[in-house]
């Protein structure tokens, strides 16, 4: 599934071809995605100018001269670059383009239909967007906010810093990833945790996504080319999918694997307290 780091990599490698391009129209071939594509979108977007390309938690978004395009990327969405020349180079699972008038295209493919793509006037908004916690590379995510939001929180601290009310983004993957280079255990209850430890939990999570975006980051240039998918799995795991295998730090202790929230949690039980 894409995550933040995988969404903020396809928002650049796309953001260059589409920033201050007029769209010619938005053609849609499949309507049914997590949620139906609204059938006046097309005379919506045609003839606007796009402003600017950004990220709001996995939301890719497109702003127009008058409001905004609303990209979920869902369980296996992507989107590419086609180039006019290769404008009938189509895929299965293509679902819709957003030509510009350069005869540039902006294409989604989407294998399992879970992605979404909504208009709103204001995206902040949108009740998709509106109730979603702080962005985790923010300075408003910081060890005082986060001390803050877990008073009086029972719930495992993995469980609580993957609760998109409280901080976005934050993927399965990351969570496990964070708490290992914190030294936190992932059971343990969120309010359980010392300022010092939320602070360096902040510093962690900030850093592997950091890492991981920058992995991303060295391949924009796919955007151009088939798959439309940066290489974004390039980066080094600590713990995530390692269950068995000997721990990276101690090297005694074998990582083990558990279940939180229907979600599998890695971790070393001699590293992390």
């Amino acid at each position: 599934m894409p995550e933040l780091p995988e969404v903020e990599t396809s928002c650049r490698g796309i953001a260059p071809y589409l920033q201050q391009q007029t769209v010619s129209q938005l053609v849609v071939r499949e309507r049914r995605l997590r949620w139906p594509v609204a059938a006046e979108m097309e005379a919506i977007v045609a003839g606007q100018r796009i402003e600017q390309v950004s990220r709001r938690a996995k939301y890719i978004l497109i702003a127009l001269q008058r409001g905004h395009l609303m990209l979920h990327l869902g369980m296996s969405g992507s989107v590419r670059i086609i180039e006019p020349t290769d404008a009938q180079s189509f895929k299965k699972h293509d679902h819709f383009d957003l030509v510009l008038s350069n005869g540039v295209i902006l294409r989604y493919n989407d294998p399992r239909r879970f992605g979404s793509l909504h208009f709103a006037e204001q995206a902040t908004e949108h009740r998709l967007i509106k109730g979603l916690g702080v962005e985790p590379l923010d300075g408003a995510f910081n060890a005082a906010y986060l001390h803050s939001k877990a008073k009086g929180r029972k719930v495992a601290i993995k469980i609580f810093i993957m609760n998109q009310q409280v901080v976005v983004g934050v993927g399965n993957i990351y969570a496990s990833e964070a708490l290992f280079m914190a030294g936190i255990s992932p059971q343990r209850v969120a309010h359980s945790l010392g300022k010092a430890e939320f602070a360096k939990l902040v510093e962690c999570v900030k850093i592997v996504l950091q890492q991981a975006i920058d992995a991303g980051g060295t391949t924009l240039q796919n955007f151009t080319q088939s798959d439309g998918k940066p290489g974004y799995f390039k980066q080094v795991l600590s713990v995530y999918g390692r269950a068995g295998e000997l721990c990276l730090v101690c090297k005694k202790n074998e990582i083990k694997k558990i279940v939180q929230g229907q979600r599998a949690t890695f971790f070393c039980s001699q590293c992390q307290k």
